[in-house]
């Protein structure tokens, strides 16, 4: 597995196989990021689950409170928790056989980004789900 920072022809695989994200650090606030981006990502055919502890539903649809407790496999963890944060949140990715870790633009960590490419994960750091969709957005409408 790999860094995906590198390897555009990789993260549009990534994008174009994944179907389930859980979005770490969903807030249930609509001018939140992660809000508008989880509903981005709901509006072009992902499923999303929100993992937040602090939340119990967004929306209508429930918040978990960690990876664990998520009801089925999951493809992309997308990381809205500052990088202190990370470590924590790989482990619990590895635990649940994620197949992608993604830490939004400013959360980088990179003790965690080699421990889970070392698991076997593919990790994108310090980017957004949405700016990447978009930017490879032609190739990508093609296969959804």
């Amino acid at each position: 597995m790999l860094n995906l920072k590198e390897d555009d022809n990789a993260l549009r695989e990534v994008l174009t196989q994944a179907k389930i994200i859980a979005v770490v650090g969903y807030s249930d606030k609509r001018d939140r990021i992660s809000y508008q981006i989880a509903q981005f990502l709901r509006q072009i055919g992902y499923t999303v689950y929100a993992v937040n502890p602090l939340i119990k539903e967004i929306d209508g649809q429930p918040s978990y409170a960690a990876l664990q407790e998520l009801p089925e496999p999951v493809d992309i963890v997308n990381v809205f928790r500052r990088s202190e944060y990370l470590p924590e949140i790989v482990d619990e990715a590895i635990s649940i056989n994620a197949k992608t870790v993604w830490a939004q633009l400013g959360i980088w960590h990179q003790p965690s980004a080699q421990k889970a490419i070392e698991a076997g994960l593919n990790v994108l750091m310090d980017a957004c789900i949405k700016i990447e969709y978009l930017r490879l957005r032609g190739d990508l409408a093609k296969n959804v």
